[in-house]
């Protein structure tokens, strides 16, 4: 690989770039919907957007992923809080500049303007925070993040200023042509807005064109800019609506930029790894949930099969949670299932990214038998011994995903001709992620050992010809732990008949 070498200037000029590419995806993060207050906001709360950055010939430089976590009050100011991350991956990091910065926002709901800023800068030891508070001086310009935000809501063309630093820039921007875009989340219609400012051209970009969607959603789908040195290129990975936390936002306190002393105190000892601690609140199972399943096929049963969050450990030196999918029971003569065949996935216990996936099957099914390590810091994914591919930031594994779902917002759109609540989710199947559309649909009732529940049908399409024919569903329980109640796979269903907590070891 050629190596490629960049002055102080144009390194500057990179993170202003990246920067760009933060704040626009942050827009992702608005538009209309009901807030759990009840109020009209244009921020879509629960919503995380995650892209991949590409430089030129060079596919996968730097990932962006923002969330719009939340709504509630600062002291007597309504806001809603909004957090970044920006991180170069190794190539970036080892030959342009290393970027890895973090940002809290909260936002005026009404205006979209800000008012507080916390960014953080995790490169060269110590963190280093900036703050900018605009709750005792309100601010009438914008900042990157709420500018892309302005344009994106404005439909159509004009001009607004912003304020970097001491200085306030005029900014104008118009809507030009469409566009089909096509994403690792999916194929878009856009419409592309042009950007011009003296922002950006004193700091050496030029040509900023911003991708939007034509649907209601309004989403930021692509964003590209050139700089001296070539073009970078920013795509949306994954869309993903979580369920949006309840608790007030509290009132920030600044805190001061840390000094380094000269002679650092003495490291205190770390605290010793605790097994099996319980997971966090904002997941929607417990450490130690079973569930058992049901197989049939054409009503007749094939077998049982458990799904169990198993045990939290400390794997290779990470905490880690360990997820199974176990057969527990089969049907004499079924020839499909074998007594422990399984999956079994080790994954982040905070965001339930995988970290690992061990499929094995004995029989028929031992076609699909593999390892799987997924790289966090690199996205990179190995398979097969030592075969390797890119994937996008968020990527999960078949068993992580069944996990995962429970917490994403599923809330059907009103109009069905226009789904723009589907989910795209990023997922390794066999040599290669596929995007995952899920497609939430009105709550029904189905009938589960000759009861009547309340549940929710999620439709799965992957981009894959053959997943797409067997026609994925799963229905999740309208309470609050979104269990699955029932698989269906082609010609075979598997129903929920138990459900206990089983402590670890």
């Amino acid at each position: 690989m050629k190596r490629l070498h960049l002055n102080r200037l144009t390194a500057s000029l990179l993170v202003v770039a990246l920067q760009i590419v933060w704040a626009t995806a942050f827009a992702g993060s608005m538009s209309a919907q009901t807030t759990p207050q009840g109020s009209e906001t244009p921020f879509r709360i629960g919503e995380r957007l995650t892209y991949t950055v590409g430089f030129e010939r060079f596919t996968n430089v730097a990932y962006a992923e923002i969330q719009t976590v939340s709504r509630g009050r600062i002291g007597d100011v309504d806001a809603v809080e909004l957090r970044s991350k920006v991180k170069t991956l190794e190539f970036l990091s080892a030959a342009f500049y290393l970027i890895d910065e973090s940002r809290t926002i909260f936002a005026s709901p009404d205006t979209g303007l800000p008012l507080y800023v916390s960014r953080t800068q995790n490169i060269g030891g110590l963190p280093k925070e900036a703050i900018q508070n605009y709750l005792a001086a309100p601010t009438s310009n914008f900042d990157l993040v709420t500018m892309i935000y302005k344009i994106r809501h404005s439909n159509g063309s004009g001009t607004i200023n912003i304020q970097e630093g001491e200085k306030v820039y005029p900014v104008t921007f118009q809507t030009t042509v469409n566009e089909k875009i096509k994403t690792d989340a999916g194929d878009y219609d856009t419409s592309i807005v042009t950007i011009q400012s003296e922002y950006l051209t004193e700091n050496g970009l030029k040509d900023l064109r911003i991708n939007f969607s034509t649907d209601e959603a309004r989403i930021p789908v692509s964003i590209r800019f050139k700089t001296s040195k070539g073009e970078f290129r920013a795509k949306i990975a994954s869309i993903q609506n979580l369920e949006p936390q309840v608790d007030p936002l509290p009132t920030p306190s600044p805190i001061k930029t840390p000094k380094p002393v000269g002679t650092p105190p003495p490291t205190p000892t770390p605290r010793s790894y605790i097994d099996n601690q319980p997971l966090g609140s904002d997941l929607s199972f417990e450490l130690g949930e079973t569930l058992e399943y049901k197989i049939t096929s054409a009503g007749q049963p094939i077998g049982n099969f458990v799904l169990q969050a198993k045990e939290r450990k400390q794997v290779e030196g990470a905490d880690s949670l360990l997820l199974t999918a176990t057969v527990t029971e089969v049907a004499a003569g079924n020839g499909l299932l074998n007594l422990n065949d399984g999956i079994k996935a080790q994954v982040n216990p905070e965001s339930l990214g995988p970290r690992r996936l061990d499929i094995g099957f004995a029989g028929t099914l031992s076609s699909i038998n593999q390892t799987v390590v997924f790289d966090e810091k690199t996205s990179m994914t190995t398979f097969k011994g030592t075969n390797q591919v890119d994937s996008p930031v968020g990527t999960h594994s078949i068993l992580s995903l069944a996990y995962a779902i429970r917490s994403f917002n599923l809330k059907p759109s009103k109009d069905t001709s226009n789904p723009i609540n589907d989910t795209r989710v990023a997922v390794f199947w066999d040599t290669k992620p596929y995007i995952f559309t899920l497609r939430p649909s009105l709550a029904d009732l189905i009938t589960l050992q000759g009861e009547k529940v309340s549940a929710q049908l999620i439709t799965i399409n992957t981009g894959n010809p053959q997943l797409d024919g067997l026609n994925l569903k799963i229905w999740l329980s309208n309470d609050e732990r979104r269990i699955p109640l029932r698989f269906s796979v082609g010609n075979f269903q598997a129903d929920l008949v138990s459900d206990k907590i089983v402590q670890p070891k």
